[in-house]
């Protein structure tokens, strides 16, 4: 049995969610796939539970879905270090705790869980080591091809994706508004743009109607500036060919859902834009932007991946729309190219999705490794 093998995960909360919803998802799944017995520290239980409502937000320890949830604060208590402890996104660990593996040798695995990139120099680093503070700690590198760690993503959501159906989608969505005939279905997820303004008023001019699912988030005071009314979570308001309806935060499990009943997904961050590419599905990704523009380069390397087999006019406007997205430009020119597209990049999107499945989930690659690193092992 794997319980006797413990793993600590260290999280700060730096983008609200995405953060804290990489860590929580991984930390889930080698509890529920590999009977690991696991602790997450997390610095912020106040975000955390926006994304887990059973998380209590002035307990320092409690258990939820099986995994030990510590909030991180400082000093930390005295603790003892598990065998695997991963240092999400270079979080920095406690000097005590640091202190606490030196004084206990044993056979362990320190990573540091690193951002996820499509750049050529993912592959050359995954995996490396780096001596930290005198003890060998390994960089693990999520990613889109062989040679990286893969990307986040669970059995039970790869079987659950699998039996959802169009009235499963139907019945999600009509929670809040009816899905209409040939509509255009998309959830709306991004970092505050400037070009929601006009997209939202090319979408209320479409001679096709426009079913937006827009989550609680940084669009939301864009979005009632733009329509010039209030939209308190569980409004649906109607202006022309759009309807838009603005939905309460989403658990990890719904947010998957509704991912999976749109047609078109835009994203943001990290831990979105994942989930966006196992739902299978067309999506629009707003990537964090850095202030030396570091994220240009990320993102035209992804685009550069993912367009590869995109047929030649598709992968045009899909490019054309993202760059527009990012970083300014005519959107409502853009999305004129693009919805004609949209059925096309529905093909690619699930050719693109059955390649991440055959490459290897995140997690069981993550084991993998600790496997080759150590002399016990985690039993699959």
């Amino acid at each position: 049995m794997n319980k006797t093998i413990h793993w600590d995960i260290f999280c700060r909360v730096v983008d609200n969610y995405g953060d804290i919803g990489v860590c929580w998802r991984l930390a889930r799944q080698l509890s529920r796939e590999y009977d690991l017995t696991v602790r997450l520290w997390v610095d912020d239980l106040i975000s955390f539970q926006r994304i887990q409502a059973d998380i209590c937000t002035d307990l320092p320890v409690q258990v939820c879905a099986d995994v030990e949830v510590r909030h991180w604060c400082e000093p930390l208590p005295d603790v003892e270090p598990a065998d695997v402890v991963i240092e999400a996104f270079a979080c920095d660990l406690p000097a005590s705790y640091i202190a606490a593996m030196k004084a206990d040798p044993r056979d362990r695995v320190w990573l540091n869980l690193e951002y996820l990139s499509a750049e050529d120099w993912v592959q050359g680093c995954h995996g490396l080591p780096s001596p930290a503070q005198g003890l060998p700690k390994f960089f693990f590198f999520p990613g889109f091809v062989d040679g990286t760690g893969g990307l986040l993503g669970e059995q039970a959501q790869l079987y659950a994706k699998a039996a959802w159906s169009q009235a499963d989608s139907d019945a999600y969505l009509g929670q809040w508004q009816a899905v209409q005939a040939n509509s255009i279905k998309v959830s709306l997820f991004a970092y505050a743009n400037q070009g929601l303004a006009d997209l939202l008023s090319c979408w209320q001019q479409s001679e096709r109607p426009v079913q937006v699912y827009m989550p609680e988030g940084l669009l939301l005071p864009l979005a009632e500036a733009a329509l010039g009314q209030a939209l308190p979570a569980g409004a649906t308001i109607c202006r022309g060919a759009l309807s838009l309806s603005v939905l309460p935060m989403q658990s990890q499990d719904d947010y998957d859902r509704l991912l999976w009943s749109c047609d078109l997904n835009f994203v943001r961050g990290e831990d979105s834009f994942v989930r966006a590419q196992w739902a299978g599905l067309p999506l629009i990704w707003h990537i964090y932007p850095q202030d030396d523009d570091a994220h240009r380069a990320k993102l035209d390397a992804f685009l550069a991946l993912y367009l590869a087999a995109c047929p030649g006019k598709s992968a045009q406007v899909f490019n054309d729309f993202w760059q527009v997205w990012n970083h300014g430009g005519d959107v409502k020119a853009a999305w004129h190219k693009l919805l004609p597209e949209i059925l096309a990049l529905k093909s690619h999107a699930a050719a693109w999705n059955e390649n991440l499945i055959k490459r290897g989930d995140l997690a069981t690659n993550l084991v993998r490794f600790v496997n080759s690193k150590v002399k016990w092992r985690v039993k699959f």
